[in-house]
């Protein structure tokens, strides 16, 4: 490396602001492809890659060009690695262990990289990648299913030149600084996914903005539901163990989908089942939510069994519980293990009222407080009659939502 450069003090500081500040990842990237153009390097293409912690998504990439922008794309997660990621110049650097790699865009580099072959025909001459790994990965053997915590990163010129030995070197001096930045932005990202994902969008939200103390909650007036599979227990003695997994997650995959839709959240998983909240700002607007929910599910669940029953695999039911109250929702447990969740005798009540639904014979339960705060709505709610439940002193009013394939 030649001696710094003064261009790269500005990008440096630049990129250490970006990164005290919890700069998007776009925004960053965006900014420092500019900031090098403005500096005079002739960049036409920049694009990064890492790793993306998250069940569906293996991998997250951004790409800056000079006419259009950054624009970001996600990689899912595959047994096996696509093809032009096998031959791509990041495969190669990983699995020989080169820090860096420069081509220009020509010669044998083209056909044994297809990727810059199609950077040359768009206008490409030359073509820089380099990769920085974090953490214990820097040493690591490299495992082409699990590359690791990093940033892979490629520059692209069109320059007839192409880039020049100074350019090199305000690369070079800046790639660390972008690396550092962007570990600080992908942290930040992955809590926020992990979270997400593991307690819920509305309470990983809560507790990355600091809602963490044992104890701590609030009282609301919400709609609770519980989602339930009928017949599981059943199920589960009849088939695999991977394909009952399978079942499940097909399953609930329908539910969540269509839970998140109508603006409900997931609360946890239990077995079979799932708690859910509505909390829309208004009990009105729970109720109307969750009803628009229920019928949306009884719908997809239906579709979803006919596509299972027409690949011969096994199919269930499901069962549905909507009751409204006040509820308190935030942290419960011991000093190292706490759960974001809700508790409260309106969630008692609509596990009670859950375990009707053999005893109405409807699949779909609706109390009397959701009835009520929904009326009027464009379901047609019937009544089942007034029951007990155990804990609390009058009956309670029941409903279920017509259903014509079971009532017409």
């Amino acid at each position: 490396m030649t001696d710094d450069d003064p261009r790269s003090k500005a990008i440096v500081q630049w990129l250490t602001s970006a990164g005290l500040q919890d700069t998007d990842r776009q925004e960053m990237l965006q900014g420092y492809a500019e900031r090098l153009a403005d500096a005079g390097v002739p960049l036409r293409r920049f694009h990064l890659a890492q790793r993306a912690f998250h069940p569906k998504y293996g991998g997250t990439g951004f790409t800056w060009t000079r006419d259009g922008g950054v624009y970001h794309e996600y990689f899912e997660h595959s047994d096996t690695p696509r093809d032009e990621w096998l031959r791509s110049p990041f495969y190669y650097m990983l699995d020989q262990n080169v820090p860096e790699f420069r081509s220009r865009l020509e010669g044998p580099a083209l056909d044994r990289f297809p990727v810059l072959a199609e950077f040359r025909k768009s206008g490409g001459t030359d073509y820089l990648s380099m990769i920085l790994r974090f953490g214990d990965f820097i040493d690591a053997p490299f495992d082409p299913r699990r590359p690791g915590e990093g940033i892979l990163s490629s520059w692209t010129t069109d320059a007839r030149d192409g880039f020049s030995e100074s350019d090199l070197n305000l690369i070079r001096q800046t790639y660390p600084h972008l690396g550092l930045a962007m570990r600080a932005a992908s942290t930040q990202q992955m809590a926020k996914d992990l979270l997400q994902v593991y307690l819920g969008r509305d309470a990983g939200r809560r507790v990355m903005s600091g809602e963490i103390t044992r104890g701590s909650s609030r009282q609301i007036d919400a709609v609770i539901c519980y989602f339930d599979l009928k017949g599981f227990t059943q199920l589960a003695e009849q088939i695999p163990g991977t394909e009952l997994i399978e079942m499940l997650n097909d399953y609930f995959g329908v539910a969540v989908a269509t839970i998140q839709k109508f603006g409900g959240n997931i609360l946890k998983f239990m077995g079979d089942g799932i708690l859910t909240m509505f909390d829309l700002g208004s009990v009105t607007e729970d109720a109307h939510a969750a009803l628009s929910a229920a019928c949306e599910l009884q719908r997809q669940i239906r579709q979803r069994n006919r596509e299972r029953s027409a690949d011969g695999l096994p199919i269930a039911d499901f069962t549905l519980a909507l009751h409204a109250g006040e509820i308190l929702y935030g942290n419960i447990g011991s000093e190292n293990r706490l759960d974001f969740t809700v508790i409260g005798p309106t969630v008692n009540q609509t596990a009670r009222i859950s375990g009707l639904h053999a005893s109405v014979g409807r699949s779909i339960i609706v109390s009397e407080y959701v009835q009520k705060a929904a009326h009027p709505c464009p379901q047609d709610l019937v009544s089942l009659g007034r029951y007990m439940l155990r804990g609390v002193a009058e009956p309670i009013e029941l409903f279920t939502i017509y259903d014509s394939e079971v009532d017409g």
